[in-house]
């Protein structure tokens, strides 16, 4: 397992591991260089636990350099990674998805979000756990937000990605999915419109149906997953997949559900090390 902080999750991971013998060695990502063509470790595979996504990108890739399985790859890592590259991979494989659009310049921007309506949400097209999300309610606040990734600059703000606002009635969903099953799902429900439970979303147990089933597993595919987690919104035609996480949190997720997820990632990170 390969790792940069033993957080909750990777603690779960390790526990579970040795309830069921497995034979599972920890890596440290940054105590790793390797030159191309050297072999940075001793391993058949690894389990991706970086919590820096482009720690994570570049250390995988020095393991597939070497032959050695990551999960996930490097390639779902790039993708996922990316909320733009994550939108375009779903819209490909038609799994319904908010609208979204790309602006390079804060001009043609405020004219997407003019053409799309208020309100919207703007984001930046790479991070995690709900931050720097602006909901977009009028042409001021656009023109704010708009000077502010401007004058701050840089790559996250250099791109700005725009999707409709989709109304969630106080809860959205996050359901992991393991190899071609969703093993379980949970309520993310909170006052604000964002939900994610690092910024206070409270966790309560989601049916997995056969129609939530379905779009994730598709989702899953679209980024040629393994192990994610899918974000999706209720909406009156049916789910609508918001993100993929390609390194997922679960530690608020196995005492509503009652699932061992990080036991069910382990036995399918097994036995495809073992194909």
């Amino acid at each position: 397992m390969a790792y940069s902080v033993i957080r909750h999750d990777e603690k779960m991971i390790l526990d579970a591991a040795k309830r069921e013998g497995i034979p599972l060695d920890t890596v440290r990502m940054e105590d790793l260089s390797s030159a191309l063509g050297d072999v940075p470790f001793e391993s058949d595979a690894v389990l991706d636990r970086g919590i820096s996504q482009f720690r994570s990108y570049y250390f995988l890739k020095m393991a597939e350099e070497a032959g050695i399985l990551t999960m996930n790859s490097s390639e779902v890592v790039r993708i996922c990674g990316d909320k733009y590259l994550t939108s375009a991979a779903l819209v490909r494989s038609g799994i319904p998805t908010p609208r979204t659009s790309m602006a390079l310049s804060p001009e043609a921007a405020l004219r997407e979000i003019e053409r799309i309506g208020y309100p919207c949400v703007i984001k930046p097209v790479v991070g995690s756990w709900g931050r720097l999300l602006a909901k977009v309610n009028d042409r001021e606040c656009a023109e704010a937000i708009l000077e502010h990734k401007d004058t701050l600059g840089g790559y996250p703000h250099s791109a700005i990605y725009i999707q409709d606002y989709v109304e969630k009635q106080g809860r959205d969903i996050r359901a992991f999915v393991v190899g071609d099953r969703t093993i379980c799902a949970i309520y993310r429900n909170s006052e604000h419109w964002i939900t994610n439970t690092a910024r206070g979303g409270k966790a309560s147990a989601c049916p997995v149906t056969e129609e939530l089933n379905d779009i994730c597993v598709r989702a899953n595919e679209a980024v040629n997953g393994e192990i994610v987690a899918v974000d999706l919104f209720e909406t009156g035609t049916g789910f609508s997949v918001n993100e993929v996480n390609h390194t997922m949190e679960f530690k608020n997720s196995v005492a509503p559900t009652g699932v061992d997820i990080p036991l069910l990632m382990l036995r399918h990170f097994i036995d495809r090390a073992r194909c």
